[in-house]
């Protein structure tokens, strides 16, 4: 919101300077960005009449000119190819000194002798204007210092507003902030109920309520729009960067930057019939202002007529409808749209324009009629004409509502570290509109104006008050509390120490978005539905992902592209699986390895990661909380994964992740030129371990026993394992599966397992026969569930 400081001041004008009201300003919460001044410096400079002007005799583009300064008449030397008789403008006289200590002295230019000098807007540092001469209006009185006519010792502030503070993109917004600051008085201008003197209206149709809750017209006849926009209003709107263009735009202008209120006047007789609020036709065609066609979506809100789309509510108006220099009679709008109806209309159009800057961040539902008759007084004010009734449509049901909120003086002293006296806790709230009233001794109930709809709950109330008054003022306490130590859950594994367990293991973290391309999520998730982004920022990050997977593979393929062919990366995150009706966001922790198996060196050789390097990582994840004997492997299938490279990661039977090797089709469709083994895991699962429970060390010598199992091959070494704890009694202490083959000397369709038993009783020594005993039981055991033999 760029606005004069003049203006402001002829709101509100407490007794400070431009720096300290700047200050102020930015320290409550409305940073401002920049302070431009109105003009250069420079002095000497008259509004000058040019009396008549004749070609210079031996230049063919420069004219010789007698001008008067209301007292004298001066020759001047001039190339500016808009000097004519009787054209007012800026004059500066002999000893006048410009910008850049730039002082007019008597000259002769080609001969001819020059008293003075006639300026562009440019020259004066008024605007980049310099094609030619600065034109005055023609009732500019002549000889008047320039300065004290334009009221250039002013200045045009630029404050960069957040975008809940809609309410300031407005001078009565930034008035009412800079009263509530100061506590200084602030004056609105009076805005006259304008009575019809005539009866014609046009019938207005709202067909999309919900989106328009409330809408005015008003049609005013006989309008002279060859009369100017004062001088006054031309400059104000220059200094809010908002170019004059003429009466009619410019008052609907003007009262947008005065009051916040985005209005268009529109050519009554290029409307056929009436007015219709309605959703667009899917591909309708409207020429807008600036001379763009665009396509209409289903989904855009336009003010139309029985025939055509007039405009794109909040955004621009058409050019066939809008005003032009031969019209006589209006339409005005004033209207509040919603503004989820209206947020990003204007962008996906590639427009950007101050109408959608205010709908989008929210405009006062209750000023659209103030507005309408503050235009009115204005035009009629300023090109006459013959305003009729105001006819206004409005939706109860869909206009917003401010429930009253409670404040308490506990929670300000609670979230400010001190406590507002009571009285100026309600002259603060009060200067800002809230209508605030006690309803006991330290709570009050507070009733939020509609301009005010960033404010709903308590905190926002708190946070008004720390702005006004002053950041800088609170007092800096630091926070006491009475802790008593947390006991440490010895049963769960922390998700810092799975990180640095994974670092140690040569990982590194990695940090992707929750939102990818649907079609990457499709790859991944084939036939799952995902949840879609209403406002994406781009096409191809318009889906919540569901799992990691999809943002890691991309790492993967970013790092392989770049010729880093040994990676592994983790990443722990949500995942968000369903619709917004029964969401379910879960925490996950996956990674993704490929190349190399070791970093290269001369003490190994160059194998290549397979499907047991990731298991033996997936597997150091599940051991560190102590819970590794829940947790078993068991072949599946995954679409994103190797048919044949597949285990699912399964807890006391519940599925808790899987890991194998990335799809062959899908590492094609990524154009990934290495086999990539990727793992996810349920975080919740993998930090839940169990508590570890201290056993005597036995002082007597382990037994030892190694057989060599023949098996078919389709049954599991797990499987296998698993009979074997059972049947081998309560005295085993480990055992290891050291050794697989299949091949020569070995029925084709068998394979041989051999695993290490190892047995230790804690208060003596096993004997022989204790041992062949329970080996032989489980010999007998392996052979009634899988056909187990020994190897011979």
């Amino acid at each position: 919101m760029k606005f004069s400081e003049q203006w402001l001041r002829s709101w509100v004008s407490p007794k400070v300077s431009r720096d300290e009201l700047v200050a102020r300003l930015s320290m409550a919460g409305l940073e401002v960005d920049s302070v431009t001044l109105a003009a250069g410096a420079f002095s000497g400079v008259v509004v000058g009449e040019v009396l008549s002007t004749e070609p210079h005799p031996d230049a063919d583009k420069l004219r010789v000119c007698q001008v008067s300064n209301g007292a004298e008449t001066f020759q001047v030397v001039c190339g500016a190819p808009n000097v004519r008789p009787g054209l007012k403008i800026p004059f500066a006289m002999i000893d006048a000194e410009l910008s850049g200590d730039f002082k007019i002295k008597k000259a002769k230019l080609r001969g001819v002798e020059s008293s003075g000098m006639l300026c562009s807007a440019s020259e004066l540092q008024i605007s980049d204007d310099n094609d030619g001469l600065m034109e005055l209006p023609a009732d500019a009185p002549v000889g008047q210092d320039i300065r004290v006519y334009l009221d250039l010792d002013d200045a045009s502030i630029e404050v960069d507003l957040t975008p809940n503070r809609g309410d300031c993109l407005s001078l009565a917004g930034l008035a009412r902030e800079v009263g509530a600051l100061y506590a200084a008085e602030v004056t609105r201008p009076v805005v006259a109920v304008v009575p019809a003197v005539h009866e014609e209206v046009r019938p207005v149709e709202v067909l999309a309520a919900k989106a328009c809750p409330r809408y005015l017209g008003r049609v005013v006849r006989n309008v002279d729009l060859s009369k100017p926009t004062p001088l006054w209003m031309v400059e104000r709107l220059r200094r809010a960067d908002v170019r004059s263009i003429d009466a009619a735009v410019d008052i609907t202008n003007y009262v947008m930057l005065e009051l916040g209120q985005p209005m268009h006047a529109f050519d009554l007789n290029e409307i056929n019939g009436g007015i219709r609020v309605r959703m667009a036709e899917e591909g309708e065609k409207l020429v807008l202002l600036d001379g763009q066609e665009v396509s209409l979506r289903a989904d855009t809100l336009v003010i139309a007529d029985h025939q055509r789309a007039l405009a794109i509510a909040g955004v621009m108006g058409g050019e066939h409808s809008g005003v032009a220099a031969g019209t006589r009679d209006l339409f005005i709008e004033s209207a509040f749209f919603d503004t989820i109806s209206v947020a990003g209309k204007a962008r996906s159009y590639g427009l950007h324009t101050d109408s959608s800057h205010r709908y989008e961040r929210g405009v006062d539902w209750q000023l659209a009629r103030e507005a309408m008759e503050r235009a009115t007084g204005l035009l009629l004010e300023i090109v006459g004409g013959e305003p009729g009734p105001i006819i206004e449509v409005v939706s109860q049901e869909h206009l917003p509502s401010i429930a009253p909120i409670t404040l308490r003086a506990e929670r300000i002293n609670q979230m400010l570290g001190l406590d507002i006296a009571a009285d100026e806790v309600e002259r603060l709230l009060s200067a800002l509109g809230l209508q605030i009233s006690q309803e006991q001794a330290g709570q009050w109930r507070v009733e939020v104006p509609s301009h005010r709809f960033d404010i709903s709950l308590e905190v926002d109330l708190i946070e008004e008050l720390g702005r006004l008054y002053g950041y800088n003022r609170l007092p800096v306490r630091y926070p006491q509390a009475r802790l008593a130590p947390q006991p440490k859950a010895e049963a769960r594994a922390e998700l810092p120490a799975l990180r640095r367990l994974l670092v140690a293991r040569g990982y590194q973290e990695a940090i992707t978005y929750s939102f990818i391309d649907p079609k990457l999520f499709e790859l991944f998730s084939p036939g799952v539905e995902p949840l879609m982004l209403a406002n994406p920022i781009s096409t191809d990050m318009a889906a919540m992902r569901a799992s990691l997977w999809p943002g890691l593979v991309k790492a993967v393929q970013y790092n392989l592209n770049r010729q880093q062919s040994r990676i592994r990366l983790f990443e722990s995150g949500l995942r968000f699986v369903g619709q917004l009706e029964g969401l379910k966001q879960e925490a996950m922790l996956a990674g993704a390895i490929c190349g190399a198996r070791m970093t290269e060196g001369w003490a190994h050789g160059r194998e290549v990661v397979d499907f047991y390097d990731v298991k033996a990582d997936v597997e150091a994840l599940l051991g560190f909380s102590g819970a590794e004997s829940t947790f078993s492997f068991v072949a599946g299938e995954h679409p994103a994964l190797h048919p044949g490279q597949t285990a699912r990661i399964e807890r006391d039977g519940r599925l808790v992740g899987f890991v194998g090797a990335i799809h062959p089709e899908l590492s094609k469709a990524l154009d990934l030129d290495q086999p990539v083994f990727l793992f996810e895991l349920v975080l919740a699962e993998v930090v839940q371990g169990l508590l570890p429970k201290f056993r005597e060390l036995s002082r007597f010598p382990e037994v030892r026993r190694d057989l060599a199992l023949l098996v078919d091959r389709d049954v599991a070494a797990e499987a296998v394992l698993g009979i074997i704890r059972e049947a081998a009694g309560e005295h085993l202490t480990d055992l290891k599966l050291f050794d697989v083959y299949h091949g020569k000397g070995i029925d084709p369709h068998r394979k041989s397992l051999a695993v290490g038993l190892t047995w230790q009783h804690p208060s003596r020594t096993l004997n022989d026969d204790e041992v062949s005993t329970t080996t032989q039981n489980i010999l007998t055991s392996l052979e009634e569930r899988f056909n187990a033999t020994l190897r011979k």
